[in-house]
């Protein structure tokens, strides 16, 4: 059997499948198992362990994890409680689970539908399931108190496809372009590393997320874990001694995990700076309202609106703080930006 293993199966090396559970194990976030691709909708390629596209079609075999997906602009889906006849593509990285929603666009299209094979298990202990969170790899756990020596700017949207990716790769390359380090991590979200290489790409020194340590998704994760993952990333973004760390936080202020870590006075202890992007000028409004109430300030503001001189004039004449459009952050006179509001704070 010819198995094509997605980029969340990264680090397995020796293991057997166990076919014979499967109709009576319960799958948890990160269990990892094989499947058989019945249908095509719209996932007809996945991302391979070296992060090419891996095409798929009817009958073949592939390997990939559980796990839960939110995203507002694409699929619902959660870990199931019981054995299904047919379960669903997630998230084109390996995140496989059952379908609870989907966004109208995608109607017509439909799922990559899939049916479970069997159980990847430890080749030793044929009952004992590889999970990928952690898998060979230490997780450290949250320190608030710790002494950062470097600056961390948190890159949020008002929603999922707000530019918080694009402004924290630009920024990334302003802050290159003005001879800092950086590193970039991406919090939360479902595995695809589409948006850390753009980052890479676009000048930093180091870009790394959630699945660097086996996630396939962060969505429903408990605080606990989502703070220690936070210190794990942040300690391996460490080895690179960055000046600025900006880190990503996918989705927009009201969906859970971002609200969950916005609301936890420990973790917004360690930020140095908020960065807010929206698609529109409305979008900016109301996302810095409800910053506010949470006591938190941002640096400036960007994302998809900056493309609209209109927009700009409609932000600027409602808000005080610093337009930062994909010119601007990518100039190193962005680094004087940062420093006068970091200090100001």
């Amino acid at each position: 059997m010819k198995i094509k293993r997605t980029i969340i199966c990264k680090g397995l090396s020796n293991y057997k499948l166990n076919k014979k559970i499967s109709k009576v194990y319960t799958p948890k976030a990160g269990d990892l198992a094989v499947f058989k691709v019945l249908e095509l909708g719209k996932h007809t390629s996945l991302q391979g362990e070296n992060g090419n596209n891996l095409y798929i079609f009817p009958g073949d075999y592939i390997m990939a994890a559980f796990g839960n997906r939110y995203a507002t602009d694409q699929f619902e889906g959660y870990v199931p409680k019981e054995y299904h006849k047919e379960y669903h593509v997630l998230g084109k990285g390996g995140a496989i689970g059952v379908l609870a929603s989907m966004h109208a666009k995608l109607e017509e299209k439909g799922t990559t539908n899939l049916q479970l094979v069997g159980y990847v298990v430890d080749e030793n202990d044929k009952d004992k399931i590889i999970n990928t969170k952690y898998l060979n790899k230490e997780k450290i756990k949250f320190n608030p108190n710790k002494k950062r020596p470097y600056q961390i700017i948190l890159s949020l949207g008002s929603a999922m496809d707000s530019g918080k990716t694009t402004t924290a790769a630009f920024l990334s390359r302003g802050l290159q372009a003005a001879k800092k380090k950086v590193a970039y991590i991406k919090l939360t979200g479902t595995v695809y590393t589409k948006d850390r290489h753009l980052v890479r790409d676009c000048g930093a020194n180091l870009a790394i997320d959630f699945s660097t340590y086996g996630f396939p998704s962060t969505y429903l994760c408990t605080r606990q874990e989502m703070l220690d993952l936070h210190e794990t990333l942040l300690t391996q973004a460490e080895k690179i001694n960055p000046d600025y760390v900006i880190i990503e936080i996918a989705d927009g202020l009201l969906q859970r995990e971002t609200a969950m870590l916005l609301k936890n006075a420990k973790f917004m202890s360690q930020i140095n700076g908020v960065i807010f992007s929206a698609a529109d000028s409305l979008g900016i409004l109301s996302g810095i309202q409800l910053l506010k109430q949470q006591g938190i300030q941002p640096l400036a503001v960007s994302g998809l609106f900056t493309a609209s001189p209109l927009l700009i004039n409609e932000v600027e004449g409602a808000v005080n703080y610093p337009i930062l459009t994909l010119e601007k952050l990518a100039e190193p006179s962005v680094l004087a930006i940062l420093e006068k509001k970091v200090k100001a704070a």
